[in-house]
């Protein structure tokens, strides 16, 4: 009898906490790749254009590639973690366009849950209590400059 209470009482303190907060927001692609982190790691080797943006001509196209990143969120803003986690997921991009031999990442969009969004000026974002991820897709290609 004693353990069957204990149980319930555990239940109820831990009820709260179980359920996970999920947010999936829209946040700017220009505040987040203006930060200085994100101008030192991404610098100009590899050119990104999201959603319908204009681009220089195809030269060559290497196909489309994912990238799915996660942070911790803990302590962070949802802002602060999803600018964060954005920029692993960019990274991831520009890797893979140089490991190609691509120099642009074209038409890329979010791709959070399976959900495609794409624009101009924004990425989706999923921000929960502990996690925050970003999931992007685009086509590395070599294009003219």
């Amino acid at each position: 009898m004693k353990n069957i209470v204990l149980i319930i009482m555990l239940n109820i303190l831990l009820l709260p906490s179980a359920s996970a907060r999920d947010s999936i927001e829209a946040y700017s692609l220009d505040d987040a790749l203006s930060q200085q982190k994100a101008r030192q790691v991404l610098g100009g080797q590899v050119a990104f254009y999201f959603g319908e943006q204009p681009h220089g001509q195809v030269l060559t196209n290497f196909g489309e590639f994912k990238s799915n990143k996660k942070t911790n969120a803990f302590n962070k803003s949802d802002k602060q973690a999803c600018e964060w986690v954005f920029l692993s997921a960019m990274i991831s991009l520009q890797k893979r366009a140089i490991k190609e031999g691509g120099n642009a990442v074209i038409n890329i969009k979010s791709n959070y849950k399976s959900h495609l969004t794409s624009s101009n000026e924004s990425f989706q974002c999923g921000a929960g209590t502990f996690v925050a991820g970003v999931a992007l897709v685009g086509t590395v290609v070599k294009i003219e400059q």
